[in-house]
């Protein structure tokens, strides 16, 4: 462990030393450690103490309540960046969904609540100590995830820690050891208990930052996670279309969630993606654009006249239409046909570098105007916009006000209570 050397901010150090200075054991502790015994960048820096939060908030001049009440105070440092430090704990209490802590006087009792021995390694940003009670450094040589203490008692006191085990298994390329894998899978029927907003975010974690979500996709289906948590993602397993949906993950960039979770929902029916989508309990802009982009179908091909290049564009939408062709991109990559789709992207780009009209909204008239034309309101306005988008569609050209007013007067003549008695 000598040779692991982690880097943290001058921040983290200036935290540590004031908490030092003042009589309180500060330690880093969580991801960043975790991250440098990995070999990898260490990345948001957490920091536990001995000092109450409110001596942390006497310490220190911008402060945060981020959750007094769990002991954890945000520091500012001078860039801007938050800091969390939270005060040394140990549970009470815990039911498979919360835990009730108290504060405790050592780093030990802290480290003794952590859900993995590759969690609860602290390290001392001064000192350039480490503490490592449960031996995770040597796990994590080893590639062994393993729990603190019995791992039935470690699920039971939160259930979330299933799906955090089959996360770090995957982004540390891990070997759950099998005393912990075993009371893992026999837990996971209690996954319905936790917040869909818990279980969401665990998801959207692997999608985030897992260069092949892959793995964990397939831990979570090997545990039978899968089966509980996303049964319509579970029915795909067994055939091609399990195999091109993790392909497809895999092909997305990393950083990109939302688009790799309407990767993962592609090959579902509407109905199934849309339940999933619900239950994940996204903003409503979210689900909306999972759900277009997932359900957009695959652009003509280049060599496909402008009007259906147009179409397809109209139907996806400005918004969405290069996040639609990035799923077709890579699911061409999957299947080594990467250059079709790129040509069909270059003419897209193309097409839309004349700003044709592709929405009601662009057309050279509006609903106004067919009020000015005499017509009255109804949803017939709707019906003849859509017809009057149809032809310019076909020919932008024709977007002109005088000309739309004429097919729009064609058009009305279908609908005679349309037009204003007398």
């Amino acid at each position: 462990m000598s040779r692991i050397k982690p880097r943290p901010p001058s921040a983290v150090r200036w935290i540590v030393g004031t908490l030092e200075d003042a009589g309180h054991p500060t330690w880093a502790v969580g991801g960043a450690v975790r991250d440098a015994l990995a070999g990898h960048p260490s990345g948001d820096w957490d920091l536990t103490t001995r000092a109450r939060p409110t001596q942390v908030q006497r310490l220190f001049r911008r402060t945060v309540p981020i959750g007094i009440e769990h002991g954890t105070v945000g520091v500012l440092a001078g860039d801007g960046t938050l800091y969390e430090v939270t005060t040394f704990r140990r549970d009470v209490e815990t039911d498979g969904r919360h835990a009730v802590v108290a504060f405790a006087d050592t780093l030990e009792e802290d480290l003794a609540r952590r859900d993995f021995t590759i969690n609860a390694v602290a390290w001392h940003p001064l000192r350039g100590e480490f503490r490592d009670p449960h031996r995770g450094a040597r796990d994590m040589e080893r590639r062994l995830l393993r729990t603190v203490g019995e791992p039935e008692e470690r699920f039971a006191e939160d259930y979330l820690r299933i799906l955090r085990a089959l996360r770090f298994a995957s982004r540390f390329e891990l070997r759950v050891d099998r005393k912990s894998w075993e009371a893992l899978c026999a837990a996971v029927e209690h996954l319905p208990e936790l917040s869909a907003e818990r279980i969401r975010d665990e998801l959207l974690k692997v999608l985030d930052a897992d260069l092949r979500p892959s793995e964990a996709l397939e831990l979570y289906a090997r545990s039978g996670a899968l089966e509980v948590l996303y049964p319509e993602l579970d029915g795909l397993r067994g055939g091609d279309h399990w195999t091109a949906t993790l392909a497809r993950v895999d092909a997305l960039p990393p950083g990109r969630p939302l688009l790799r979770l309407a990767g993962l929902v592609r090959d579902l029916a509407g109905e199934d993606a849309a339940a999933l989508l619900v239950r994940l309990r996204l903003s409503n802009a979210q689900t909306d654009a999972v759900a277009v982009r997932a359900g957009a179908p695959p652009p003509p091909h280049a060599d496909a006249p402008d009007a259906e290049q147009r179409r397809w564009l109209a139907s996806v939408g400005r918004d969405h239409w290069r996040w639609a062709m990035r799923l077709t991109l890579a699911d061409a990559r999957a299947e080594a046909a990467g250059e079709d789709a790129v040509a069909s992207w270059r003419r897209l780009r193309r097409i839309l570098a004349d700003d044709p009209p592709l929405e009601v909204g662009d057309l050279a008239i509006s609903g106004r105007d067919l009020i000015r034309m005499g017509l009255k309101p109804g949803p017939w306005f709707g019906e003849i916009l859509d017809r009057l988008l149809e032809e310019v569609l076909e020919d932008p050209e024709g977007n002109r006000a005088g000309r739309l007013r004429e097919e729009a007067e064609a058009l009305a003549e279908g609908w005679p209570a349309s037009r204003d008695a007398g």
